[in-house]
């Protein structure tokens, strides 16, 4: 491990890498506007989506760098806006576990889950981890849309360049819970959902936006729910 992977370090040595071709562009958006605006459709796009990212995660590393300071800057900026230091920490779409990883380092008092739909996502994030995190820190594959948790068991809820699902964000949020959504490349990012949509449905079921920022391309939306 180098220095700039150690635990709770920002991660460095990224590759400079440009915004997905248009057409992967515009069918991730019309994805995340999907599942935002009609989540009853997710069941139909829930295996070959599986399909995908099972095929995409030997060479997910090497594609997008997760641990570089562009990929994971908005999850970074986000997490200096949490309001109370987080005991239980969600992380969704975790991939290869980077966001994770550096979840657990920078709340060391946290327990800290990574959830993704794709179970070769899961291996590679699960033969990661570090020793250190072991008790603290696992990953399991998991349907962002149908959650394996109780109603209210999270303080912390991270997403990063992955589709929103509102309603199972709010109902394993508890009170005094942030969600973060983060995406690397703000608009570009091929899940990215517009902050206005996001701000109507989070607000609509009593949550409010306490900040929605941009670091360099990237952007990050986090939600409170009162105590």
């Amino acid at each position: 491990m180098t220095k700039s992977d150690e635990v709770g370090s920002p991660p460095g040595g990224g590759r400079a890498s440009g915004p997905p071709p248009l057409p992967v562009r515009l069918m991730g958006k019309g994805l995340s506007a999907l599942i935002v605006r009609v989540p009853a459709m997710w069941p139909l796009l829930r295996r070959p989506s599986r399909r995908f990212w099972n095929k995409m995660a030997q060479e997910w590393d090497h594609r997008i760098d997760p641990q570089s300071p562009d990929h994971l800057a908005p999850l970074l900026a986000a997490c200096e806006r949490v309001e109370r230091s987080p005991r239980r920490i969600l992380e969704i779409g975790t991939g290869t576990g980077a966001g994770a990883i550096w979840l657990a380092g920078r709340f060391p008092q946290a327990q800290v889950v990574g959830v993704d739909l794709s179970p070769a996502m899961v291996q590679a994030a699960t033969a990661k981890n570090p020793s250190e995190l072991d008790q603290r820190l696992r990953f399991i594959v998991a349907d962002a849309n149908d959650l394996p948790f109780e109603n209210r068991e999270f303080d912390l809820i991270t997403q990063l360049n992955v589709p929103v699902y509102v309603d199972e964000l709010t109902r394993v949020a508890g009170a005094g819970c942030s969600i973060i959504v983060a995406s690397s490349l703000g608009p570009a990012t091929p899940y990215f959902t517009p902050h206005s949509l996001l701000r109507r449905r989070f607000e609509g079921r009593g949550l409010r936006v306490v900040a929605d920022g941009q670091v360099g391309k990237s952007t990050f939306l986090v939600v409170h729910r009162p105590e």
